[in-house]
């Protein structure tokens, strides 16, 4: 931010006697004449007045909740707040290094012949050694966090990246002595995870029961959240506030089993530090993050690095936010097909470019590449099957094995609106089915008449024995408006 300078918001008398008192000890006294005085009136009159200074808020450039995985895609660690940089860097560090193993690594000119990166430096450098797969460079994970901030330049690891393939001895080169600029960086990054040793913890030392007392309200918060996303139900309330009749899913679960069980009572809610209640929107947002990425990583997991194929599809949300949903499909170890939903990646618009941008960062995020990729189906929109610039083609560049299948549930969708549109009687029926919907649902008494003939001859034909008797048989159902999707 632009300094402000102190004369420019001064008036015209006190700017003299700021120089007057300045200068006394240096120069002569000087009386002051009457046509200094009003040149500096009219200096002073005709300069324009000092712009005012806008409040800069500056904002982070690492989104927390989905930093970019990729190391050649980060931005530099320094365009943060400062004040935010320490928690982008515990990001990364609980996040870890992006190491993409199953990734078909492509070969460069190294030398007088082609090379590429070897998978076992990974294990030979577990813990920070990174790989780009949008530059094909590795990359130091401490030091990019730590490098900038203690104003050392690496060119290689950090901001180029590190792509001599036949010279393993450069990368020990870099890791260096004890005293080493990478192994600054890797001490920081372990006091910066180090909690016990910072000085917030040494002045708050906690006593054993009131470790026990945060494990059980956390627990509590947690058991309530996973019951909630089970469910799929809201969390949050219109009023949260203690004088709520109604504070919302969470909050009335949380009394609920707080009001069953004595040992949560005493620790929760009123019972609790008024600083650590665990309730806050933010706790409960991380506590999601956490159970969708163990979740998600289970299924990697149940994938186990084998070849898959994906399901891609977009639309727009209640928010008026494009998104695009990802699903896997692959064969687990009993040999059974299985479909697993990855994740939703917001995108600015349905370009093919901008799909395979996110498809790549979700793909990143947990240790996916497109190598792997054996098969893809989207619907038969330009953008998806587009022959030259549609994301089917821009996958098969990158993988030729990546064969295109346009989406059975699709086709079906497509077939079923074409047929009743060419199908006389079909088309028929439908359209009765929709004029019947607007007459009988315009009214409730329109219903419940129809209710009652419909009973009536559930009746006789129960009677007669036509209609049979048993359990979810001749359930009372409405109308449902025949649509483009039924």
């Amino acid at each position: 931010m632009e300094k402000i300078n102190f004369i420019e918001f001064v008036n015209i008398g006190s700017n003299y006697f700021f120089y007057f008192a300045v200068t006394k000890n240096y120069f002569k006294k000087l009386r002051p004449t009457l046509q200094s005085l009003s040149c500096d009136l009219n200096q002073n009159v005709n300069k324009a007045p000092p712009a005012s200074k806008e409040v800069i808020i500056e904002e982070l450039v690492i989104d927390l909740e989905n930093p970019p995985s990729d190391p050649g895609l980060r931005p530099n660690i320094m365009e943060n707040p400062p004040e935010k940089r320490d928690q982008v860097r515990r990001t990364y560090l609980l996040k870890g290094p992006c190491q993409p193993r199953n990734h078909n690594f492509p070969q460069t000119m190294d030398g007088d012949r082609k090379r590429r990166f070897i998978v076992s430096w990974f294990d030979d450098f577990k813990d920070w050694l990174e790989y780009s797969v949008e530059k094909a460079d590795a990359y130091c994970l401490y030091c990019y966090l730590f490098s900038a901030d203690r104003e050392r330049k690496h060119t290689n690891f950090v901001s180029e990246g590190f792509s001599a393939w036949r010279k393993k001895a450069r990368v020990r080169e870099h890791v260096g002595n004890h005293d080493s600029d990478h192994n600054q960086c890797r001490i920081a990054c372990e006091n910066l995870m180090n909690q016990s040793q910072s000085i917030q913890s040494v002045f708050s030392r906690q006593s054993e029961k009131s470790k026990i007392e945060y494990r059980c309200r956390l627990n509590a918060s947690i058991r309530c959240l996973r019951y909630l996303l089970i469910q799929g139900l809201p969390f949050r309330g219109n009023d949260e506030s203690e004088n709520s009749t109604n504070q919302g899913n969470f909050l009335e679960l949380l009394k609920f089993i707080a009001s069953n069980n004595e040992e949560i009572r005493n620790v929760v809610l009123g019972n609790a530090p008024e600083n650590l209640k665990i309730t806050s929107p933010d706790i409960q947002r991380d506590i999601i993050n956490a159970a969708a990425f163990e979740t998600t990583m289970a299924i990697i997991l149940d994938m186990s690095d084998d070849l898959f194929s994906i399901l891609v599809d977009e639309c727009r949300d209640i928010s008026v936010k494009e998104q695009m949903g990802v699903v896997i499909r692959y064969v687990d170890s009993f040999g059974c097909v299985i479909e697993r939903f990855l994740g939703l990646v917001h995108v600015r618009d349905t370009s093919a470019t901008s799909l395979l941008k996110g498809i790549k960062s979700l793909f990143s995020n947990y240790g996916l590449s497109i190598t792997s990729l054996r098969g893809q189906g989207y619907d038969g929109a330009s953008n998806m099957r587009g022959e030259f610039h549609g994301l089917k083609s821009l996958i098969l560049k990158e993988n030729s094995c990546a064969y295109y299948i346009h989406c059975f549930a699709h086709q079906l969708q497509l077939t079923l609106v074409a047929v009743p549109k060419k199908h006389l009687n079909v088309c028929s029926f439908f359209n009765t089915i929709t004029r019947l919907c607007n007459v009988i649902g315009g009214s409730c008494k329109r219903r419940d008449m129809l209710r009652e003939k419909q009973m009536e001859k559930v009746i006789v034909g129960i009677s007669q024995g036509v209609i049979e008797t048993g359990q979810e048989l001749n359930q009372e159902m409405t109308l449902k408006r025949p649509g483009d999707t039924r």
